[in-house]
């Protein structure tokens, strides 16, 4: 598995792309793919602080689902905008969301193989 991190509009998603000679319609956007659907090695999953805000709404556990998912998917990239910086928000959510998925990245990036962090399209081998 292979994390691309970084602020959003970086060129995370182009970076992977090219890097990968990979095409943007066998990318997931937002979405982990069913079992069915993970004909494309390797799985792209896009926008996946989004997912994770999406679990949490629907009263999903992010964290062991992402873990799941990884267990019969190991050929994944994800891309993941870093969203713990800047100003701590008031909601109590939005602070909980963050710090969620700041933690499900630590995991991650425990298990990848590979972690970039993409600056200004630049990517910056962390791992």
């Amino acid at each position: 598995m292979r994390l691309v991190i970084g602020g959003t509009a970086q060129g995370k998603l182009e970076y992977v792309l090219l890097k990968y000679g990979l095409q943007e319609n066998t990318v997931w956007d937002g979405v982990l793919p069913e079992d069915a659907k993970r004909k494309e090695k390797p799985v792209v999953i896009n926008h996946f602080h989004q997912w994770v805000r999406s679990r949490m709404v629907s009263g999903g556990c992010p964290e062991d689902e992402i873990m799941s998912f990884l267990d019969g998917s190991e050929d994944c990239i994800i891309i993941c905008d870093e969203i713990g910086s800047g100003i701590v928000p008031i909601d109590p959510f939005e602070r909980e969301y963050r710090e969620r998925v700041g933690r499900i990245l630590v995991q991650l990036a425990k298990r990848a193989e590979e972690v970039e962090r993409i600056i200004c399209g630049i990517g910056q081998k962390i791992k």
